[in-house]
C-alpha cells in the first residue's frame, strides 16, 4: 500500500496540472489518495466519468469528501474520477482521473519459500543480463520458432 498526496506538495488546489501529476504514478488496489486542502475553499467529490467531463456536480456523485484532509482508499481495479465541486474550480482544471490496477504480484513468481523462478537453471550469481541467460533453454527454442 502506498499513500499518494494528490498534487504532491501543492495539495488539492487551483492552478495545478493534475493530469501531469497522476501520470507520474502507478496506482494499485489498496493505495490511498490523500486530498489536502483548505476546508472552506475546496472539496473533493468522487464522481462518474460523465460528471467529471461535464464538471456538473449536481448529479453523478459517488462520494463527497469535505474535511480538508480526506484519505480515499482505492478499493477496486477501475478508473476513479474526482472533482472539486466549488463553483468554477472543476472547469478551471481542479479534477483528476486515476487509473487503478490490480495489486502487484510478489516478485518470487509464486514459488514456495521465497524461491526465485528460474526455468533455465541459471547458476546463482549469474545476472543473465539480456537473453544470454536463456541460451540452450526453452526461451531460445521459443525465439527460434518465432524467427
Amino acid at each position: 500500500m502506498q499513500v499518494y498526496t494528490v498534487g504532491d506538495a501543492e495539495g488539492w488546489d487551483t492552478g495545478i496540472n493534475y493530469l501531469s501529476w497522476s501520470q507520474k504514478y502507478n496506482f494499485t488496489v489498496g493505495d490511498v489518495l490523500d486530498f489536502n486542502y483548505v476546508k472552506s475553499q475546496h472539496n473533493a467529490y468522487e464522481v462518474t466519468e460523465d460528471t467529471y467531463r461535464s464538471c456538473d456536480g449536481s448529479k453523478g456523485v459517488v462520494n463527497k469528501y469535505e474535511s480538508g484532509q480526506d484519505k480515499v482508499t482505492l478499493t477496486e481495479e477501475k478508473k476513479y474520477w474526482f472533482i472539486c465541486n466549488v463553483s468554477g474550480h472543476c472547469l478551471g482544471g481542479m479534477k483528476v482521473g486515476i487509473e487503478v490496477t490490480a495489486a502487484a504480484v510478489a516478485n518470487n513468481g509464486g514459488a514456495p519459500g521465497g524461491a526465485v523462478f528460474n526455468p533455465a537453471g541459471v547458476p546463482p550469481g549469474n545476472s543473465g543480463v539480456g537473453l544470454g541467460m536463456w541460451r540452450g533453454g526453452w526461451m531460445e527454442e521459443l525465439l527460434d520458432q518465432r524467427m
